[in-house]
């Protein structure tokens, strides 16, 4: 499975594309109010990328999913499979906007079932009109902020779908997949296959709203992040290296990796297992004392996402459930195995707060800690993705599967380590300036040389550990 930026990917045939039809943009128009508020996370971007409009720049929003399907489309098949992906999944129900209070309103479509999307032909495309193609899909503050398509070859279509960070996270991009492509083959092969039902997006910000407002300045949610912001000197993490003029426009970049293919991950979960922690934490304790050896800190701060879906309907379901949580992992004169130990401990039981979004804290000033402030510099973020989890993810492979954002615009340095069926790697999205590219190839160098530094341990010999990969404060 590929992972990168849009530019990393080169179809190249006739392009249908599946846009609303007239009366979708009728029933859009007359939606009503819904007093449902919008989660933390799209709120932030909603108002992340009308600031940086506001200033003649545009934000990373498009998560791009593609794959391979064997033969020509049957395109009457395929309409009907979108139609019945946009009908059953709540997300794509909604749009929003700011009111006069410059509160975010959302009204929502009645009716969903009826929704039609309709195939626009736009002939052959070379790749890079195609590129521009889905790159046009509208802005966050449209409704209709998501598109679908294809590209026909000889042999073989390519399968698109481009939808706005509004309304996905990256666990969405299987149930997409289980979605429209099993009910695309299963319709063609006239096999009467029932989907279960998803969970309802919406319903989750119901409940996150509900949560968030019951917390108070007394709540432990609320005094773990403070106290997690005051050990940082009162601020959130920075990213530890220079990354250019942030008053510039850069193009966002995506570079991957490779860290260990699939002997040297099963031997990676193993050591991760002989010291009391699991594969998260191993990956956390790498990162960590690989910004120890660029920076000498005694100690690692950092953010990571965290998939709050729980339900089983809920990993079926589109939506933004993505939150993040702190890590505190000590790193001055730790061995591998006591850092891979601190950082599963700091990972399971922060796991809590992945229902608090530190959006929500940074407008709760604690008297005790005094309000949170952000950075100068850019709020890194590091993942963790097993992708073997989303559902389906075996076969992406044999599929040609991809996973793309686009290249608008970044200031900040996103990290996820994925694990895949075959290989982990190391993906690192940037600013693509020459201070940032080199940065960047600096700090992932580091952290492959952690993980290799690891995977070189013996334990045959009866050493210890604890003893082994200690770093020097």
């Amino acid at each position: 499975m590929f992972f990168g930026t849009i530019n990393d990917w080169a179809p190249e045939g006739s392009v249908i594309s599946w846009h609303p039809s007239e009366k979708a943009y009728e029933k859009v128009a007359r939606a009503k109010l819904n007093p449902i508020r919008v989660s933390y996370q799209q709120s932030q971007h909603l108002r992340l990328f009308r600031e940086k409009a506001a200033q003649g720049r545009d934000v990373p929003r498009l998560c791009i999913g593609a794959w391979d399907i064997v033969g020509s489309c049957d395109v009457p098949v395929m309409t009907d499979a979108i139609n019945k992906h946009v009908q059953r999944q709540p997300t794509y129900h909604s749009w929003f906007a700011f009111d006069y209070a410059d509160e975010i309103v959302r009204r929502t479509i009645d009716r969903p079932d009826t929704l039609e999307f309709l195939p626009i032909e736009n002939g052959v495309m070379a790749p890079a009109e195609i590129r521009d193609h889905i790159l046009s899909t509208p802005n966050p503050l449209e409704w209709d902020c998501f598109r679908f398509g294809i590209v026909q070859s000889e042999d073989h279509f390519t399968f698109y779908a481009a939808i706005d960070h509004l309304l996905t996270d990256g666990m969405s991009a299987g149930a997409v997949f289980m979605d429209i492509h099993s009910t695309y083959t299963s319709m063609l092969a006239r096999t009467d296959v029932e989907f279960p039902d998803p969970a309802s997006y919406v319903d989750y910000c119901a409940e996150q709203r509900n949560y968030t407002d019951g917390l108070t300045m007394d709540s432990a949610e609320v005094r773990s992040w403070h106290r997690f912001a005051e050990q940082n000197g009162g601020t959130l993490p920075s990213f530890p290296l220079p990354l250019g003029d942030q008053s510039v426009i850069d193009k966002g970049a995506i570079t991957v990796f490779p860290l260990m293919d699939k002997q040297q991950t099963d031997r990676f979960e193993s050591l991760c297992r002989e010291v009391g922690a699991r594969f998260s934490g191993g990956v956390f304790a790498c990162v960590a004392l690989a910004e120890h050896e660029l920076t000498g800190s005694d100690t690692y701060f950092g953010l990571t996402p965290f998939d709050t879906r729980r339900a089983p309907a809920e990993y079926l379901t589109v939506g933004w459930y993505a939150s993040f949580i702190p890590m505190v992992v000590p790193t001055a004169g730790r061995s591998f195995a006591e850092a891979a130990r601190a950082a599963q401990h700091s990972f399971d039981g922060s796991r809590h707060l992945g229902g608090v979004p530190f959006y929500h804290i940074l407008d709760m000033p604690a008297p005790e800690f005094g309000s949170i402030k952000l950075s100068e510099r850019p709020v890194p973020m590091v993942s963790y993705i097993d992708i073997r989890r989303i559902p389906l993810s075996s076969h992406w492979d044999e599929l040609n599967a991809g996973i793309y954002s686009d290249d608008r615009s970044t200031e900040g340095v996103c990290m996820w380590v994925n694990r895949f069926q075959n290989e982990t790697s190391l993906a690192i999205q940037y600013p693509d300036n020459p201070i940032a590219c080199d940065s960047i190839t600096k700090y992932a160098e580091n952290v492959q040389s952690i993980f290799s530094q690891v995977l070189d341990c013996n334990l045959s010999d009866g050493a210890d550990i604890d003893e082994l990969l200690t770093r020097a404060s």
